[in-house]
């Protein structure tokens, strides 16, 4: 499914405009879609009759707010009563004053917006409208002459209780103050209107309002939504958390851009949602007279003597997932565990130093004739950070012409040395969680954690490798195009899941796939395989040795998907 950021959007609306398709009739289409959206819930969620159904708008001051309008015309002539509340200001680009200007008389209009004089004297007087109480409002209500600041203070909870009470008798409350092209913060009396209790349906226009389309972010007191419905296409931040959180369930509806207006974005990077469609040809068909080396051979230098699980997890996982052969590289006390639990794969011992991490020097001729044999390669997993593991590391990125894909330790070796990734020969696959993300970066996590689709994509577009970006909606990134995956669950937040994505990505790569698709499959099918432990297990107990067990459920899914059972 493609996605797109919200410049992209505004991008392909002004083409559809130059093609014949207006933006007043693209509002309009929106404003259908919207409507036929609250109609639907409308009759899910509350089983009322139109005409004992209130729908409420909190309205912004632009083409969101047209937006609304245009479906609080359309409700109205089919039976709705409906409420428009206009927050921030009154309507101020041209589509959504004549959208307004056009409401039929049966809609009620409360301005829930203060004047900037209100705000001024408000704050001259040092009165916050928090503190303004009931009480207060009949005092002053019944007096005869008010003096300046006490008009103010009397409109001001009367606003407030006109918004309160709109709220609270809404049976579908929608949400169309801001749209995808916000960013920064919520303002207290906006935080304020959105904390107000109600039981209604919540519904957000393009995007809860507070959330950021572009990063994910959310601002404090963002709108929380049960549904979103978004116009055109899903744009990119609301892949990522917490913004998908708020956006509750995703509708995309059409509003009839011409297709043709994606010329627009032709030479940008492109976005997508990794989907049945999007791994179209994975797993590969396995013909009879198929052999092991027909579906590659994988070589996994993972692991120490403090870290044997993590070499048996991507060991079990590239065998899982259709390597026709397992080469695991590591010390004899990791191999003497790992052989154990993976029996089919076969081994090679390597020497190691007085804490159980493995040499270089006496290791180097013998990894380079294993790295010779691989048709993928996966290093990092357990392996430690010390001077030799960082050197095992510079060999195989210098002398394999391989995919070669680079987990946990071997992602802290590069956060020490970026430059060992300067003399690489084949394509080259991060699998960094934020954390490592930010070690690489040199900057906090949170600072990936906020800009999670920028970072995996800038890092990707300056070494001209993939990334794969860890964390609810993996991001997948290379030089020109990013994906995000939706499978998964909460119950894979354990050690260990991570070294068995590498051992699937590992196994896709040496049957053939690019290291952008590899990715991508890998990506989907662990999470996959999550889903199908968690629905076994529970989120709760399910173990990364369960996401192996649960492989061949997640691949008769996806062929099942395929061949449309499902």
């Amino acid at each position: 499914m493609q996605i797109v950021t919200p410049k992209q959007m505004a991008e392909i609306e002004e083409r559809s405009e130059k093609l014949g398709v207006s933006r007043k009739q693209l509002m309009l289409n929106a404003g259908k879609a919207l409507s036929d959206l609250i109609a639907e819930s409308s009759r899910r969620e509350t089983g009322k009759a139109p005409a004992d159904t209130h729908a409420v708008f909190l309205a912004g001051s632009g083409n969101n707010g047209g937006d609304c309008f245009a479906a609080a015309a359309d409700l109205v002539y089919r039976g709705y009563e409906v409420t428009v509340v206009c927050l921030v200001k009154a309507p101020d680009t041209m589509l959504s004053r004549e959208t307004f200007k056009a409401l039929p008389a049966r809609v009620k209009v409360i301005n829930g917006y203060r004047t900037a004089e209100d705000i001024a004297a408000l704050e001259a007087a040092e009165i916050d409208f928090m503190t303004i109480h009931d009480s207060e409002v009949s005092e002053l209500s019944a007096k005869k002459e008010l003096t300046p600041i006490e008009a103010v203070m009397l409109k001001e909870q009367k606003r407030r209780i006109d918004i309160r009470g709109a709220i609270v008798s809404a049976d579908i409350l929608i949400d169309g103050v801001f749209g995808t092209g916000f960013h920064g913060s919520l303002d207290k009396d906006l935080m304020s209107i959105f904390s107000i209790g109600s039981s209604a349906y919540k519904i957000a226009v393009d995007v809860p309002s507070g959330g950021n389309c572009g990063t994910g972010t959310v601002s404090d007191g963002t709108f929380k939504a049960d549904e979103t419905i978004t116009f055109g296409f899903r744009k990119s931040g609301m892949t990522q958390y917490p913004l998908k959180k708020y956006c509750g369930k995703i509708t995309v509806a059409g509003i009839g851009i011409p297709p043709v207006a994606l010329e627009a974005i032709e030479e940008e990077r492109k976005y997508h949602i990794i989907d049945r469609n999007f791994l179209a040809g994975y797993p590969p068909k396995r013909e009879r007279d198929a052999h092991k080396g027909t579906f590659g051979r994988v070589l996994v230098i993972a692991g120490s003597a403090e870290m044997r699980g993590a070499a048996a997890f991507a060991t079990l996982g590239a065998l899982r997932s259709g390597a026709g052969l397992v080469r695991t590289a590591s010390v004899e006390k990791c191999i003497d565990t790992v052989s154990v639990l993976a029996p089919e794969a076969t081994y090679k011992i390597l020497d190691e130093d007085d804490y159980g991490n493995m040499l270089y020097d006496s290791n180097r001729n013998c990894l380079l004739d294993e790295i010779e044999k691989a048709d993928a390669i996966v290093i990092g997993c357990g392996m430690g950070v010390t001077n030799d593991t960082a050197e095992v590391l510079r060999c195989v990125i210098s002398s394999a012409k391989v995919p070669v894909i680079i987990d946990a330790d071997g992602i802290n070796c590069l956060a020490r040395d970026i430059n060992i990734i300067a003399n690489r020969q084949a394509e080259l696959i991060i699998t960094p969680h934020p954390g490592e993300m930010a070690r690489l970066l040199k900057c906090e996590t949170t600072i990936v954690n906020e800009n999670r689709l920028t970072a995996a994509e800038k890092f990707a577009e300056k070494f001209g490798i993939t990334v794969v970006l860890k964390g609810a909606g993996t991001v997948v990134a290379d030089s020109r195009m990013t994906a995000v995956n939706h499978t998964g669950n909460a119950g894979m937040s354990r050690g260990g899941s991570g070294d068995v994505l590498s051992g699937i990505i590992g196994a896709i790569a040496a049957q053939g796939y690019s290291a952008f698709d590899a990715a991508c499959a890998g990506v989907y099918i662990h999470g996959l395989a999550g889903d199908a432990a968690a629905e076994k297990l529970g989120q709760e107990a399910m173990l990364p040795r369960d996401i192996i067990g649960s492989l061949s459920d997640a691949f008769r899914i996806l062929k099942d998907k395929h061949n449309g059972i499902m």
